[in-house]
């Protein structure tokens, strides 16, 4: 395996807030297509790995890659790689659902960006109410719109913080087929539901106190000289 092969390589990733280490020298090589469910208690880390990786936050050392995109240059094509979908939805609650996802497609110069807010309007069950404004609709809906932003630029990594809350059945089933299930998609997402892991993931990141104490998703350098 190549590092081209690889979706998400970390050497030494750390973030200190006040002197203190919250993340803690993560090394990870994760495959491209892989589903990664990221676990720990409260506290240990998840949070703050995640938003290093989705550019919100900057390491404090370290280094990382995105889909071969350099975390520390910001080059454009690195946010146009990555979906970001998190516990909060943080949808603007004075725009429709239709404008929201109208609003994100051209901030992504989405070429097909008509066709790809309504398949994915319909796909998250919005369509029917896609013209009332966000703040009527539940808490679920406000999730599934977020889902559908995540996906609307068709990333090639989801990072997901707690993404089944707020979600019915449907609704985690809705995300299993669209974004935790797909072959496609290379997925890290942070979860307390260890019992749907299973389900959806193809290896397991456990952090503790911000150290990584178990991987089983990450490949080993060995395998790039395995044909």
């Amino acid at each position: 395996m190549t590092a081209s092969t690889l979706a998400v390589e970390t050497h030494g990733l750390t973030r200190k807030y006040a002197g203190l280490e919250v993340v803690r020298n993560v090394d990870l090589r994760i495959p491209t297509g892989a589903r990664v469910a990221l676990v720990g208690a409260n506290g240990a880390g998840k949070t703050t790995l995640l938003a290093m990786l989705a550019t919100l936050v900057s390491p404090t050392s370290g280094r990382a890659t995105i889909a071969g995109h350099d975390l520390g240059k910001h080059p454009p094509a690195l946010r146009r790689a990555i979906g970001v979908l998190g516990h909060q939805p943080m949808v603007y609650e004075d725009l429709s659902s239709l404008e929201n996802l109208q609003f994100f497609a051209r901030l992504y110069e989405i070429p097909d960006a008509e066709v790809r807010v309504e398949e994915l309007l319909r796909a998250v069950g919005l369509w029917l109410r896609r013209r009332e404004p966000a703040a009527v609709l539940s808490r679920g809906y406000h999730q599934r719109l977020a889902l559908a932003r995540a996906l609307l630029h068709r990333p090639a990594v989801l990072l997901a913080d707690e993404p089944e809350t707020g979600l019915d059945p449907e609704g985690v089933a809705l995300l299993d087929d669209l974004a935790l299930t797909v072959p496609s998609l290379t997925v890290i997402a942070a979860t307390h539901r260890v019992d749907r892991v299973e389900a959806w993931a193809t290896g397991l990141v456990r952090l503790d106190r911000g150290r990584v104490v178990e991987d089983t998703a990450s490949v080993p350098v060995a395998a790039e000289a395995r044909p």
